[in-house]
């Protein structure tokens, strides 16, 4: 069971070899980043990285900003059994080629996600992360903090990420737990708690979920996305 990693990029470029070094010996069979017009060196530094794998293993494509549109560039250039799509801030756990395919090589399941943790694991930091997985439990809802992942017909036959501004991910989760099962994996991702540090843990939390509230009740996620503190 291959699988394809597709890493969204936008002026990454302090980030992106922690990412790398740790991202690379872990045995993926593809490792697709996709650029959406940086203005730093993220190219460069990814190219750094990459330049020794072969074509078919690693590649960096540039597409115009967006992250739904550049999942769906990378998704395009995949040709792997499973698409897993990191954000560049996000770290997965050394075995998590093993822990995916042991969960779908058996299973009916069509997908999943990891639960999430930030790197400071205690106080607000450990409250917040334990909320959002039991949400994202009890939901069957999952976010792209959480490092999700679908069989690439399954993804193919749904038309990918809708390319909206804002709630790409909570958009393309609704449909797909309608699709099937969705494994929702207790072995951990930790991502960054830059967000929640540059506008407050309180704020944040509020803002997101008004914001998806008015996602659920039909807001347009262009209007949506004027209010939204772009930080990635």
């Amino acid at each position: 069971m291959s699988i394809a990693v597709i890493i969204p990029v936008l002026n990454e470029a302090d980030g992106l070899p922690s990412l790398l070094k740790r991202l690379l010996p872990l045995g993926f069979e593809e490792i697709i980043l996709v650029d959406g017009d940086s203005h730093d060196r993220t190219v460069e530094v990814a190219q750094s990285f990459l330049e020794g794998l072969s074509h078919r293993h690693a590649r960096i494509l540039s597409v115009p900003n967006g992250r739904a549109a550049q999942m769906n560039a990378g998704a395009a250039q995949a040709t792997a059994d499973i698409l897993l799509f990191l954000h560049a801030d996000t770290q997965l756990p050394h075995n998590a080629k093993h822990i995916i395919e042991q969960a779908l090589f058996h299973s009916p399941a069509i997908g999943g996600r990891f639960d999430v943790r930030f790197p400071q694991d205690r106080g607000l930091a450990w409250l917040i992360s334990r909320m959002m997985n039991y949400r994202s439990r009890l939901s069957g809802i999952c976010t792209g903090d959480q490092a999700m992942f679908v069989r690439r017909p399954v993804f193919e036959s749904m038309g990918g990420f809708a390319e909206i501004p804002l709630m790409e991910d909570i958009e393309f989760s609704r449909r797909l737990k309608r699709k099937g099962s969705i494994v929702a994996l207790r072995e951990t991702v930790t991502t960054s708690f830059r967000r929640w540090e540059q506008q407050g843990p309180l704020r944040t939390i509020a803002q997101m979920w008004i914001l998806r509230f008015l996602y659920w009740v039909g807001c347009d996620p262009q209007r949506l996305h004027q209010y939204y503190t772009h930080v990635r």
